[in-house]
């Protein structure tokens, strides 16, 4: 870990400003050859020697499923984890309208540079260059791999791939398979995982989920990770397994919220877990809001349902123009409806990005036009498109979302338009990591959407599949393999006492959730979480909200730690302490992240401060303060009330950082 310099922090401020940071890895050099520089320039390991090395993997989503398999298949023992009862049953499957790669296969325009271009504009210039320009460079072998694979994208007449265009470009770059990407896609890493697991170079563990990292010091004092312990969720015994790395890929922390389009079982803990024993948070505020999600529909209800950004190529968003307009949509004549985003931004029209689209999908709710219950919806109509393609090929094109739109809401979307509202369902934050995907925490790498690196303040839709594969197919194993030369490492033994002392913390845990015995049920207490989040750390935050958010965070952990009821025991399947668990690291999360919104006094991407906004209402950046990603230490002397900011300072060479314009 860096040395942390502090300073005494003014009354009713949050946080410590420590000293910043670097990207120690990252390459220097022509931006097009940084990535084939360091790829060349890393140290290898011989076949021989792989045989010796274990790696650990948490996660089966596609980064985990994707890094597992090309670990294993290079000869590495490797044990992967994952909660669910099986490795298809990661929430990466849920994706639907696509995945990015620049192969120009329309002729349109598109090239490596203007992928690169695209997504660090549309994360509002708060990513890193040369981590986006690898993303674009590897996006383009990834199709190869899925197509190898047998994964089923959609082809044209001629049998060649089809492409569709997603939400802040202008060219079609989006590989698909109807409105079931991630399916297809998690089918085929989960394929080349399973012939590992027959090969004997994968050990695979379902239903364990992971509570703790073991850090071991060298001889040299060096903090290494080289482990973790998990609980069988079907037993609940306490396991400790040791490896020479270990590598998170546990997705992200949407359900910081509760209502979110994650799967229910989506959690922090993997990620809090390793950020309590020193790895940096870095911009836990960066959330992203998904514009086209079915609407809230009662309090009992427990997810949200996402529809495919992919709808928005032929549907179009309008809400009615006279402000309380009550009448079913079919008789609001034409000229009485407002297509607001192709008024508002006539060059990308409802492909703006999400960010964007929700938060203008929320102005016309507020300005009293939203339609539906409570007024919380705006349309997304097909009726254009089934006039002018024929309603043969929007099926499809969209058929499976369709029908599921149907099932959900009772409402046939190809005769009425579908309702539509923003809502929580990608974070940009995670875990800080190096341009080697490895933490402050030495041999402890995160990818996927488990880290921060790619996405700046908002991810560009169908980029969240290129980043799992770009880190689990070709980054990681690369970047690893220059980490394990210098193994096999010491073997750590069960009774070591960093392993000793990681399972006691454990079962400590454990033993004080169930001995609480309160009043209120764990999920009274996530539901109140979330209504805090999203009521003051949402799609629109200001200094006061926030600073009322974390005095309300504050009491309700402690109403947690005092007043939760965790029924059963530990030595059985026991769902509510599953649950108590995860909703604890919330709790702690959902803290810092309105701290991080708190101290970013400006507004970029899915970050939206009201005190930070042009007159026309965008988001109004301030690079000359807030150009830096902020990466946070948990301060184990205060137990996180006073968490230690570090700023690894954003430069750009090949990208000017200017105002974000869709217009």
């Amino acid at each position: 870990m860096n040395p942390v310099t502090t300073t005494t922090p003014a009354p009713g401020e949050f946080h410590v400003v420590g000293d910043d940071i670097r990207d120690e890895a990252a390459p220097t050099g022509p931006i097009e050859r940084r990535w084939d520089d360091r790829k060349f320039n890393a140290k290898l390991v011989n076949p021989a020697n792989r045989r010796k090395i274990k790696v650990i993997v948490v996660g089966t989503g596609l980064a985990g499923a994707s890094a597992a398999a090309t670990l294993g298949e290079a000869g590495y023992q490797v044990v992967s984890f994952c909660y669910q009862d099986s490795p298809r049953r990661a929430h990466s499957i849920a994706a639907q309208g696509g995945i990015n790669a620049a192969k120009n296969y329309r002729n349109d325009g598109d090239s490596i540079y203007r992928l690169f271009y695209d997504t660090v504009k549309g994360g509002d210039f708060r990513s890193r260059e040369s981590n986006v320009y690898r993303l674009a460079q590897v996006s383009v072998n990834i199709i190869d791999q899925c197509v190898a694979q047998g994964v089923p994208f959609a082809r044209e007449y001629g049998g060649l791939l089809d492409n569709r265009s997603f939400g802040g470009v202008q060219v079609s770059r989006t590989f698909y398979a109807r409105g079931q990407t991630g399916q297809q896609l998690l089918i085929g890493a989960y394929q080349a995982l399973e012939r590992q697991i027959g090969a004997g170079t994968v050990e695979m563990n379902t239903r364990h989920e992971m509570l703790e990292v073991i850090l071991v010091p060298d001889a040299d004092g060096t903090e290494r990770a080289r482990g973790i312990v998990v609980r069988d969720m079907v037993t609940g015994e306490i396991e400790t397994h040791t490896a020479d790395a270990v590598v998170l890929a546990s997705g992200g922390y949407g359900n910081v919220f509760f209502l979110s389009t994650n799967a229910m079982g989506s959690n922090t803990t993997a990620t809090w877990r390793a950020h309590k024993k020193g790895a940096y948070f870095a911009n836990p505020c960066y959330t992203q809001i998904h514009p086209t999600c079915i609407p809230v529909s009662g309090e009992y209800q427990s997810k949200l349902t996402l529809m495919s950004e992919s709808l928005r190529n032929d549907g179009r968003i309008w809400v009615p123009k006279k402000e309380g307009d009550d009448r079913p949509a079919s008789q609001i004549p034409e000229d009485e409806r407002d297509y607001y985003l192709e008024r508002i931004y006539p060059s990308f029209g409802n492909l703006v990005p999400r960010d964007i689209a929700s938060r203008a999908a929320k102005y016309q709710c507020d300005d009293g036009k939203g339609v539906g219950p409570g007024g919380l919806g705006v349309y997304l109509d097909f009726q254009d498109a089934i006039a002018r393609l024929g309603r043969p090929a929007v099926e499809a094109k969209y058929g499976n979302l369709f029908d599921m739109y149907a099932r959900i809401t009772g409402e046939d979307p190809y005769s009425e338009p579908m309702r539509i509202y923003p809502a929580v369902h990608y974070v940009m934050g995670g875990l800080w990591v190096d341009y080697d995907l490895q933490t402050n925490i030495t041999g402890l790498f995160c990818t996927g959407e488990a880290n921060f690196s790619d996405h700046g303040a908002n991810r560009l839709g169908a980029s969240a599949l290129m980043q799992g594969l770009a880190d689990g197919y070709f980054v990681l194993p690369n970047t690893l393999a220059d980490y394990l030369a210098a193994s096999p490492f010491e073997k750590v033994a069960d009774d070591h006492p960093r392993v000793v002392e990681a399972r006691q913390e454990v079962e400590e845990r454990i033993s004080t959730l169930l001995k609480i015995n309160g009043t209120r049920t764990v999920d009274s207490i996530h539901k109140e979480l979330g209504h805090i989040m999203w009521e003051y750390c949402g799609m629109e935050r200001t200094a006061e909200g926030l600073t009322k958010a974390v005095g309300l965070i504050r009491e309700l952990k402690n109403e947690f730690w005092t007043n939760v009821k965790v029924t059963g025991e530990n030595e059985e399947l026991n769902q509510t302490l599953e649950r108590a668990g995860r909703v604890a690291d919330f709790l702690e999360l959902g803290e810092l992240m309105c701290i991080d919104a708190l101290n970013r006094a400006e507004s970029c991407g899915g970050h939206f401060r009201a005190e930070s906004q042009t007159e026309d209402g965008e988001a109004l950046r301030h690079d000359d303060q807030f150009a830096y990603v902020a990466a946070w230490e948990y301060d184990t002397a205060g137990e996180g009330k006073t968490p230690i900011l570090h700023k690894e300072p954003l430069e750009y060479e090949y990208v000017e950082m200017k105002a974000r314009s869709y217009k």
